[in-house]
C-alpha cells in the first residue's frame, strides 16, 4: 500500500513537472529538449486585463498580453521562436527548451478582480542517458547443494555516463532491488546485478529524476549464460577425459611397438637356414707333429 502511494506521487510530479511548491515560489524541473508550461491559472483574460511575464535577475520583459494583444518583446534574442502565449489564459510555453533558460520567471496580473504576482524557479536538466546493460563475466558465481541442484547465476551491471542529480536502480518487476545516488557531480554510474541463469522475471533498470526517469529492460536470455564457475566441473571430466584417451593412446602404441619386435623376432627364428653334412673321401692331412713311438720291447731269456 505505501509503495502504491509512492508511486501514484512520482506519477504525478512527473505528470505537473513540479519539482516543489513554496509559499511565493514554485520550483519546476524539466529536461532539456522538453516543452514547460507556466500557467496563469486564468481561466478567461478580459479585454482589460494585463499579464506580464519577465525572466531572469534583471526581470527582462519577455511576453505581455493587453486588451487582447500579445507582445514578445524582444524575446527572441534569448528564446528565438520558442515562446508561445496563449491568448485565453495568459499562460506561458517554452517549447524545446535549453539550459541555459534555467531561472526565475516572475509574472504580474493586473485586472479588476485584483492584482496578483507569481514565480516560477525553471531548472533544465540534462537529458536522461540511455542506459546500458552489460554481463560480468569476471563476477560469476554458483551456489549449489549438490550437482544436480545447481543454480546459476549470472552477473550483469547498469551503468550510465555523465550524469548528476541522478538516482540508478534496479527492479524486479515492481519492487525495488537497489539504488545509487549521485548529488551535483557529473559523473559515470554502475550498479551491479545478480539473477539466475534463466530466471523468468522482468529486470528493469531505471536512471531517474525526482520528476521523471527512463528504464531499460533486462534481456535476461540473450546477455545471461552460464557462468564460468559452473562449467568448472564439466572442464575438469573434459580434462580428465583427455587425459585418459592420451593414456590409452600411448599404452597403444607401446603395445603395437612391442607386437610389432615379437614378430619380427619370429620371423628371424623362421628364416634361418641350416647346411647339410659332407663326408670327405680323402683322409685327412693334419700339420701336427707325430709322436715318438713308445712301445717297449723286453728280453726273451731260453
Amino acid at each position: 500500500m505505501i509503495l502504491s502511494a509512492s508511486f501514484f506521487c512520482l506519477c504525478l510530479l512527473i505528470l505537473s513537472g513540479v519539482c516543489a511548491d513554496g509559499d511565493e515560489v514554485k520550483s519546476v524541473c524539466v529536461t532539456e529538449g522538453d516543452s514547460v508550461s507556466l500557467h496563469t491559472d486564468v481561466t478567461e483574460v478580459q479585454s482589460k486585463d494585463q499579464i506580464l511575464w519577465m525572466f531572469g535577475p534583471q526581470e527582462t520583459r519577455i511576453a505581455e498580453l493587453h486588451k487582447l494583444d500579445i507582445d514578445m518583446f524582444d524575446s527572441n534574442e534569448t528564446f528565438g521562436n520558442r515562446l508561445q502565449m496563449d491568448s485565453q489564459t495568459g499562460s506561458l510555453t517554452i517549447t524545446d527548451i535549453r539550459s541555459e533558460h534555467t531561472g526565475l520567471y516572475k509574472l504580474e496580473i493586473r485586472s479588476k478582480r485584483g492584482n496578483s504576482n507569481q514565480r516560477f524557479n525553471v531548472t533544465v536538466y540534462a537529458r536522461l542517458p540511455v542506459l546500458v546493460i552489460t554481463s560480468n563475466s569476471s563476477q560469476c558465481s554458483s551456489s549449489s547443494s549438490s550437482s544436480s541442484s545447481s543454480e546459476s547465476r549470472c552477473a550483469v551491471v547498469c551503468s550510465a555516463v555523465n550524469v548528476s542529480h541522478v538516482t540508478l536502480s534496479w527492479y524486479k518487476g515492481n519492487s525495488l532491488l537497489s539504488s545509487i545516488s549521485v548529488s551535483d557531480l557529473s559523473i559515470s554510474l554502475s550498479l551491479p546485478l545478480e539473477v539466475e541463469y534463466q530466471d523468468n522475471n522482468t529486470y528493469s533498470c531505471v536512471v531517474s529524476y525526482s520528476f521523471t526517469n527512463r528504464t531499460t529492460h533486462l534481456n535476461n536470455t540473450g546477455l545471461c549464460h552460464p557462468c564460468p564457475a559452473v562449467n568448472r566441473r564439466s572442464g575438469l571430466m573434459r580434462a580428465v577425459s583427455v587425459s585418459l584417451a592420451l593414456l590409452v593412446l600411448i599404452a597403444g602404441a607401446a603395445g603395437l611397438r612391442y607386437h610389432r619386435n615379437c614378430r619380427q623376432t619370429v620371423q628371424t627364428e623362421e628364416e634361418m637356414h641350416y647346411a647339410d653334412p659332407a663326408f670327405l673321401t680323402h683322409p685327412l692331412q693334419s700339420t701336427d707333429v707325430v709322436a715318438e713311438d713308445l712301445t717297449v720291447y723286453s728280453t726273451v731269456k731260453t
